[in-house]
């Protein structure tokens, strides 16, 4: 196999994970409480995190004020989003929680003044347009009728998730942080903050079962640990415009996951929704980049959730983080430990 489609391999497969995630989530909660469950991932995320950045070099353990300040508040708004998220797809299908939350994509740009120049073309609201029809047929179910619990908790995350992905870039851009040392303050932020509310319930986590306990490994170190290493080591070696096109098929996997694995079934209304969410986001993305590439000249340093200017020392912390990626974000379409 040729290195650009190991590459290529290797980004379909963090793609593939954080799709499965919310399937992963859903089966989890089943077994779990939620807030326990959330508790799990960031603890095991951060055990993990905290293994890599111990086994570098000595130089580079220690954590930085610049890392400390932009790790503690955005380890609060990436744990408020894997609530609102978490508990959304405890209520909707897992197709649909990961089709709602690409959301984010468009959603971003209409939050992150300083990440461009001048307003966006009128074609971008179209893009946002098609993704907002995309989220009403896919509430809709088999008919029109009043939306879903957990499809509205995952319009709210999505809303949320977009919200903490242009607070990374605007805490992030221009200094010197490490992604993987961000990562970690967020993670163990995460599990300080669950751990009062999940205390009551750790004998049922220590009496899970073997199943359950595979689902938080895999949302932990797959979903959380995995992902974030193995997008740094491919985006090295191929395009960001590559990297954020083939990160971007989160949602598809998703769907893939939920009706393959999960017994989703799509019908002709929610399949149609499906496509347009995709075509929407992949269309939204191609707008706001080429409008970026237009108004702006190359930034010395790299917004950390653009998909088109992934970099390996700017890489979404967060999907949904490496450890924790909604994947999302890069946000990637990546959003962060995201990505539930």
């Amino acid at each position: 196999m040729s290195d650009v489609r190991r590459t290529d391999v290797v980004l379909l497969l963090v793609a593939l994970v954080w799709g499965s995630s919310y399937l992963s989530a859903q089966t989890a909660t089943a077994a779990l409480p939620v807030l326990l469950v959330l508790f799990a991932r960031y603890a095991l995320s951060a055990l993990a995190c905290l293994g890599v950045v111990a086994s570098r070099r000595r130089g580079t353990r220690r954590w930085t004020r610049e890392e400390l300040r932009a790790g503690v508040p955005l380890g609060v708004t990436q744990a408020a989003v894997l609530v609102v998220e978490t508990y959304g797809v405890t209520h909707t299908s897992a197709a649909n929680a990961g089709l709602i939350i690409s959301l984010t994509i468009v959603l971003t740009p209409l939050l992150d003044r300083g990440g461009r120049r001048g307003p966006l073309p009128v074609s971008f609201f179209a893009a946002t347009g098609v993704c907002v029809l995309a989220v009403g047929l896919l509430m809709s179910g088999n008919g029109f009728h009043a939306p879903r619990l957990g499809d509205l908790l995952m319009l709210g995350a999505a809303l949320i998730r977009a919200a903490h992905v242009a607070l990374v870039g605007r805490f992030t851009t221009g200094r010197a942080i490490r992604p993987l040392h961000l990562t970690t303050v967020q993670t163990l932020v995460g599990t300080a903050l669950f751990l009062p509310t999940a205390a009551h319930d750790l004998p049922a986590l220590v009496h899970a079962d073997p199943a359950t306990w595979a689902q938080l490994l895999h949302l932990a170190l797959l979903c959380s640990v995995f992902a974030f290493l193995a997008q740094t080591w491919a985006v090295q070696r191929t395009s960001a415009s590559r990297a954020g096109l083939l990160l971007g098929t989160e949602p598809v996997w998703a769907v893939a996951v939920g009706v393959a694995l999960g017994g989703d079934h799509l019908s002709p209304l929610t399949g149609l929704g499906a496509a347009l969410m995709v075509a929407g986001t992949y269309w939204g993305q191609a707008v706001e980049r080429a409008h970026r590439s237009a108004r702006e000249p190359r930034p010395s340093s790299v917004h950390p959730l653009d998909p088109d200017k992934l970099d390996p020392d700017k890489l979404d912390p967060d999907k949904d983080s490496a450890c924790p990626t909604t994947p999302t974000t890069p946000t990637t379409p990546s959003t962060t430990l995201t990505t539930t």
